[in-house]
């Protein structure tokens, strides 16, 4: 099973040395986070920037609120990014649940999930080389695959886990390994209903700091800042996984369960982390 690392939001001028050191490592996947009215880097464009810099670990937004975007620019500027890494693109979709970012986007958060479905729509007949329509030709430049990068849905409701089977390569759990058996179980029924080929890709993500006392605790704040507005912040702080023997046991529960690769998600951002890390997932 492959094990990625997702780098924290605060700081982006420590991202380079997180990229740096990941690439050099075991690690198959950067991931990174994505919010609008946040104080954290735009994922498209960080990645891309990050991928310029390593030579082969994949990149992976984790996930891109898509409906807070234009369509075809999307298209655009996903494709720009999966021809420039050599298909190193991994696109992680989701609708996202904060208002304020809807609100700045100026997009009806109410409607976000046909807006996903109407995007994937189109961003499937872009990235096929297709017109885009109404007068307007196809936009490139090409993908490398085909149809477009991988793409994996986030979510829990069964309109996600049913948009796997409907757009999807795969599903990304944020859920411990007790949780995700039932979705991982609920994804391949829709795989099945909806007569796809193979077998859809599972990506867990793990929240995990290591390190000294404090690097644990800015860990937490990190994430507690970043939660708050789920308003059970604590409860998801009190799930990080902070030594390597819990680290090591939730990666061979998702193993179990037939995962194919966790990402390892840091919030404080300590880059020794990386290093300590890769020793645990070896």
């Amino acid at each position: 099973m492959k094990i990625g690392i997702g780098m924290p939001t605060r700081d982006p001028d420590t991202l380079l040395t997180w990229a740096e050191r990941a690439d050099a490592g075991p690690f198959s996947t950067l991931g990174l986070l994505d919010r609008l009215v946040y104080d954290n880097p735009e994922p498209l464009v960080a990645l891309a920037f990050l991928a310029g810099s390593t030579s082969r670990i994949r990149v992976q937004t984790e996930v891109l609120l898509a409906p807070l975007r234009e369509t075809a620019l999307l298209a655009k500027q996903v494709a720009t990014v999966d021809r420039m890494t050599g298909g190193r693109l991994v696109l992680g979709l989701g609708v996202g649940g904060r208002e304020d970012d809807h609100r700045a986007a100026n997009v009806d958060q109410s409607t976000r999930g046909r807006r996903l479905d109407g995007q994937l729509a189109v961003l499937r007949r872009l990235w096929s080389g297709e017109p885009y329509g109404d007068g307007a030709g196809p936009i490139g430049p090409a993908p490398t695959r085909p149809r477009g990068p991988e793409v994996l849905f986030g979510g829990y409701a069964p309109a996600a886990l049913e948009r796997v089977a409907r757009w999807g390569d795969g599903f990304l759990s944020g859920t411990a390994p007790s949780k995700a058996g039932g979705l991982f179980d609920t994804v391949r029924r829709f795989w099945k209903e909806y007569d796809r080929d193979g077998e859809p890709r599972f990506v867990a993500q793990l929240n995990v700091a290591l390190g000294p006392r404090e690097v644990i605790d800015d860990a937490r704040a990190a994430m507690h800042s970043y939660y708050t507005f789920t308003g059970i912040a604590d409860r998801i702080v009190a799930g990080m996984l902070s030594t390597p023997r819990e680290i090591r046991e939730a990666i061979a529960g998702f193993a179990d369960l037939g995962a194919d690769e966790v990402m390892l998600y840091c919030h404080g951002i300590d880059p020794d982390q990386v290093d300590r890390l890769g020793e645990v997932s070896t």
